[in-house]
């Protein structure tokens, strides 16, 4: 089933559930995908191109809610932080940091990065075999960890 009829069927069950907070993150996940078609000349996202939007979506409302706890502004905060949660459920399962730790180390060995000028070239290689399985910032850090060294 594509992102986009899965939203639809969650919008309506969440409507007949009166649950207000997932109603409005999966309206704003539905926006976003009409945008992203419309933007593009009409054209279907692909799978690739849903996880990213995705990402993308859960990116903003936790940049969001960690500039809410800084300015104690606990309301917004939680808000936020539970769209994320929502709208993250429709990704699949992140990696943890030992198998992410994992799969940089082999890639970092077929690339025959070992300096941190070698980062480019790892994360290009890293940011397409790892793509939806991870964020970036999870994957950059993890790799300046690993060439730091």
């Amino acid at each position: 089933m594509s992102l986009e009829k899965q939203i639809m069927e969650e919008i309506k069950t969440a409507m007949k559930a009166k649950d207000k907070e997932t109603l409005e993150a999966l309206r704003a996940v539905k926006s976003a995908i009409l945008l992203a078609k419309t933007g593009k000349g009409n054209k279907e996202l692909d799978e690739k191109g849903e996880i990213a939007l995705l990402q993308k979506l859960v990116k903003q409302r936790k940049d969001s809610a960690e500039i809410y706890k800084q300015q104690n502004r606990e309301d917004l905060y939680s808000k936020e932080a539970k769209e994320a949660e929502i709208i993250g459920r429709f990704l699949p399962e992140q990696m943890n940091e030992k198998e992410l730790e994992q799969k940089l180390k082999t890639i970092i060995e077929d690339t025959g990065a070992s300096t941190m000028a070698d980062m480019g070239k790892v994360m290009g290689v890293a940011s397409k075999e790892l793509a939806g399985k991870a964020d970036g910032k999870s994957i950059a850090d993890t790799v300046k960890r690993l060439l730091g060294t």
